[in-house]
């Protein structure tokens, strides 16, 4: 049954014990492939104390100190995400198991792990390229990985009047938002955040980031759409004299007058789908387009 000898790393939520019941049926499958289980120290720790897990793993690993021919995350968007940024630059497949809610990254199905697997196993898989926006703050490091798969958004704080935020796109200036915030996503982001905001939806493999802002004071300013290899500087003004940058949901606080820029990634984040998985269906199921409410 197993072509050859793999090894997996395994993300997951270690904060909602009641997701914890796919890792499994997911560890159970491994076993039969006979591969090489690696797992985040944090989520090993959290499912002994859970008396989920009860075999010895090839191994247990912090931050991004593993390799692996694959990484499976197991729960929401949000562990996706974490998961990635852990991946980082090691370009490492990732497949998202969903016990999460929506699940626009994290898509196979509890119910579809054995299969999902099996495929793996086989070669019957695609490999999608998701692009990745950095941050960079003049004069001040952000604490963290300065890298997003979702978006980079600036904040005001929560005691805090509207923001302004002077920006300019490689260098010409564009427009001074009075608002609560920014948002620059990438087409993965679009279906998030943004998209709560007034976003438009963008499909993974357009080359654009799209600028949403949030709650503008000013009802005539809208989202905008740019190249991805366009470069984005941002200078914020606030009352309170600080604000937030959300990298993927993660918050730092910084010092107004601190210039920030955003820029595409030197890398990509490689996510693994099934064939028989296609993005319009997925949206239209995840959106519920189409949906009468009046039945």
């Amino acid at each position: 049954m197993t072509s050859r000898n793999m090894k997996f790393a395994l993300f997951g939520n270690e904060f909602q014990p009641k997701k914890s019941g796919s890792v499994q049926a997911v560890i159970s499958c491994l076993q039969r492939h006979e591969a090489e289980i690696f797992i985040d120290r944090p989520y090993y720790e959290f499912l002994v104390r859970q008396r989920v897990v009860n075999f010895e793993p090839a191994g247990v690993f912090d931050d991004g100190h593993f390799q692996a021919d694959f990484v499976l995350s197991l729960g929401g968007d949000g562990t996706f995400l974490r998961a990635a940024s852990r991946v980082g630059s090691k370009l490492t497949p990732i497949v998202g198991v969903n016990a999460g809610r929506l699940g626009f990254l994290a898509d196979v199905l509890p119910g579809e792990i054995e299969q999902a697997v099996d495929e793996l196993y086989r070669g019957e898989y695609d490999v999608e390229e998701h692009a990745v926006i950095e941050i960079a703050a003049a004069g001040e490091p952000i604490p963290g990985s300065p890298f997003a798969l979702n978006d980079i958004a600036v904040l005001k704080r929560d005691d805090a009047s509207m923001i302004s935020i002077r920006t300019c796109i490689n260098g010409e200036y564009l427009v001074t938002y009075q608002a609560d915030g920014l948002i620059i996503s990438t087409p993965t982001g679009s279906t998030a955040y943004s998209l709560s905001n007034g976003g438009p939806i963008i499909v993974p493999d357009a080359r654009n980031l799209c600028i949403t802002p949030v709650a503008p004071h000013s009802l005539n300013i809208r989202p905008i759409v740019i190249n991805d290899d366009s470069e984005i500087s941002l200078e914020i003004e606030s009352r309170s004299h600080n604000y937030l940058v959300a990298i993927d949901g993660r918050s730092e606080k910084l010092d107004e007058g601190t210039r920030l820029t955003i820029r595409k990634a030197p890398y990509a984040i490689r996510i693994v789908k099934r064939r028989c998985q296609r993005y319009f269906s997925t949206l239209r199921e995840k959106m519920m387009w189409g949906v009468d409410q009046r039945q």
